[in-house]
């Protein structure tokens, strides 16, 4: 079994940063793409970037130059570093996977539990 783990979220002013976290373990060969959705109450669940294999990137116009994605491949580790936070940024944040168990074998989407981002004064 395949499970994603998330951490780091919190309790931030605007302006300030957070860190998120995402560890992936159990039974992976390999990992195509990870990224960060996140949903607000009341709006549909939102790409905000994602990282492939291969350490390509995209972003969400609406973080370009405040967050940066990152990877580390030997952990299986999935990182969410997010500066100058707005209160929009508010929202509950998952982790994704595109990963394969079996050497060759089909690829399958994988989700985290969430953690929950709240940007407030």
């Amino acid at each position: 079994q395949v499970q994603l783990v998330e951490s780091g979220g919190g309790l931030v002013q605007p302006g300030g940063s957070l860190r998120l976290s995402c560890a992936a373990s159990g039974s992976i060969v390999s990992i195509y793409v990870m990224a960060w959705y996140r949903q607000a109450p009341g709006k549909q669940r939102e790409l905000v970037a994602r990282i492939t294999s291969g350490g390509s990137t995209n972003y969400v116009d609406a973080v370009k130059g405040r967050f940066a994605i990152s990877r580390d491949s030997a952990e299986n580790t999935l990182y969410l570093q997010m500066n100058s936070l707005k209160p929009e940024d508010t929202a509950v944040y998952y982790c994704y996977a595109e990963l394969s168990t079996v050497l060759g074998g089909a690829r399958y989407q994988w989700w985290g539990q969430g953690t929950q981002v709240t940007v407030s004064s």
